[in-house]
């Protein structure tokens, strides 16, 4: 959380098979990142904007209200879904929790 903001953190995998979110990743800092791939290649942000839209589409929050933090050129990114504390912070993490199953 950050003010009224919810903070994610995910490692992106672009050029898969196909769109999903689900399941989690820890770095070697013992962080952990959700996981999300799209079809999309890494190429002048596309791969970001497909995020973007299929993080829109599952939390079924505006894509305006995401944005990206950190990691344009990364893998590992930090997005800010803006308006998401507050009462949707009980909707939007139940639901990301649901997509995080770490091993």
């Amino acid at each position: 959380m950050a003010g009224n903001d919810l903070l994610i953190a995910v490692r992106l995998t672009p050029g898969a098979a196909k769109d999903a979110i689900g399941g989690g990743w820890i770095d070697e800092r013992e962080a952990h990142w959700l996981s999300a791939r799209v079809r999309t290649v890494p190429e002048k942000g596309r791969a970001n904007a497909s995020l973007i839209a299929l993080l829109s589409k599952r939390l079924d929050w505006p894509r305006s209200a995401i944005l990206l933090e950190s990691g344009d050129t990364n893998r590992l990114k930090r997005w800010r879904i803006i308006g998401g504390g507050g009462d949707a912070v009980v909707r939007l993490t139940a639901l990301l929790d649901t997509w995080v199953e770490l091993t």
